[in-house]
């Protein structure tokens, strides 16, 4: 079981566009058993969160920007309702996408603006594989341009795209594994 970071646009044109996009990938990452981490935040995240619960995902997990429930809810106007726990990091948004993205194993984009592309530069500079869900616009849709832009990329870096919530889902399982099958050969 891996902890699967969903990021994608709380506001925004991606975000109707990304909606069943995000359901989806909530319920393959329950099929599949991993732990779903997000921002705790509105939006495609938490439409992932929703159908992620409702299939029966076992830890879903949100770091908020906030430094407490009430900050969380009554300043950020951020849900609880489909988060197992929250961790309320009380570092605003820039220093909670750090710790989202360094929390997890890997990290699903949808659509998205700068939030999400502030996140897969995190993802970029933390050797944190990511995966993007085409079909919601927004940043998604723009960053093999951008990488272009960026070149060289780095060397340990892993981006994947795809249409298929399903197969996005098994190509980062599939990536993760190999990375952690190196990783025992190195210690035993």
């Amino acid at each position: 079981m891996y902890q699967i970071c969903v990021s994608g646009a709380a506001r925004g044109e991606t975000v109707e566009e990304g909606r069943e996009l995000a359901k989806q990938i909530g319920i393959a990452l329950a099929k599949a058993g991993h732990s779903l981490l997000s921002g705790a935040t509105i939006g495609l995240p938490n439409y992932a969160a929703e159908a992620y619960k409702n299939h029966g995902g076992k830890m879903s997990v949100g770091i908020s920007p906030a430094s407490s429930r009430v900050e969380h809810i009554l300043k950020y106007c951020l849900p609880t309702e489909n988060y197992d726990t929250i961790i309320y990091s009380g570092l605003h948004y820039v220093g909670r996408d750090s710790l989202l993205i360094t929390s997890s194993d890997a990290v699903i984009s949808i659509g998205g603006r700068i939030g999400t592309l502030h996140e897969f530069t995190i993802s970029m500079e933390s050797d944190t594989p990511i995966g993007f869900l085409h079909g919601a616009g927004g940043i998604g849709d723009e960053v093999t341009r951008l990488m272009e832009l960026a070149r060289p990329i780095r060397r340990n870096a892993f981006v994947t795209f795809s249409d298929s919530p399903e197969k996005l889902v098994k190509e980062i399982e599939k990536h993760l594994d190999q990375i952690h099958s190196k990783n025992l050969e190195l210690y035993n």
